[in-house]
């Protein structure tokens, strides 16, 4: 059987090029699926946690934002920012969250809430990412 590639690219490097069984990966309408032979597919990509399986081996990222385009076997993720679990630092998103949440309900003019809102769903896919799924 033909294993199924995924490839990750930010602008500046190759972050990811191999083959898995498949993947979970966090679209902007929720969670796909990708197996082999899948539908051809191109979708906008939410913050959230990517998870490829390989065996019994599951490797999680956590991702934001970005581009999904499946056809003929490939998966290819076009994305900023992508960081592996062991990448991520607990306390840092943590301090992350409890920033942007005070962000979000305070009543000063000057806040830019769609900033926050970002910074703080970032923020939840780096905790849901190090949790155990």
């Amino acid at each position: 059987m033909t294993p199924l590639r995924i490839k990750i690219i930010q602008p500046s490097r190759i972050v990811l090029d191999t083959t898995c069984d498949h993947c979970i990966v966090p679209g902007s309408a929720g969670d796909l699926g990708i197996y082999i032979n899948h539908t051809p597919i191109i979708s906008t990509i939410r913050p959230g946690t990517l998870i490829i399986y390989n065996g019994d081996k599951k490797d999680y990222y956590a991702i934001h934002d970005g581009f999904l385009a499946v056809e003929g076997n490939v998966v290819r993720i076009a994305c900023e920012v992508i960081e592996k679990k062991n990448e991520i630092d607990k306390s840092r998103a943590e301090a992350s969250q409890q920033r942007a949440t005070e962000r979000l309900s305070s009543k000063n003019v000057d806040i830019d809430y769609r900033r926050a809102e970002i910074s703080l769903k970032r923020s939840l896919a780096r905790i849901q990412t190090l949790s155990d799924l």
